[in-house]
């Protein structure tokens, strides 16, 4: 059982992001779609995605229903700062480099998300 509920977690966060990515995607393409710059748009889409994430985390992914404390409130908060800088850098070097936002914005996914699963599993809900 030990050697299970790390992977029950990581497919459950992979789920919640996933819908989270969905709800990013769908904002950000408005967004790029309406003539908001790249970068900004990705920052947008990002935090959309954010807000998605932190209730299907608290609720389904790490405490199951329980609530957050304030700690993992902040966090989830300074994780997200992470996810969102490494996306928005990540994004307007893409495009700066010629590639399509959306693209860039394809390309950025991986990255962010190992790093953002890490520091959540690892660090914000480590004792959940």
């Amino acid at each position: 059982m030990a050697i299970l509920l790390p992977k029950m977690i990581f497919a459950r966060y992979l789920m919640a992001s996933v819908c989270a990515l969905a709800c990013d995607f769908l904002v950000f393409l408005g967004m790029s779609r309406a003539g908001v710059w790249p970068m900004g748009a990705a920052a947008m889409g990002y935090c959309a995605g954010l807000l998605l994430h932190w209730l299907l985390s608290v609720r389904f992914v790490f405490l199951r229903g329980g609530d957050a404390s304030p700690a993992q409130c902040a966090g989830f908060a300074l994780s997200a700062l992470v996810g969102l800088a490494v996306t928005t850098l990540l994004v307007g070097g893409f495009t700066a480099l010629g590639l399509p936002p959306a693209t860039a914005r394809a390309l950025a996914v991986p990255v962010s998300f190992l790093a953002v699963y890490a520091i959540r599993r690892y660090g914000v809900f480590a004792r959940a």
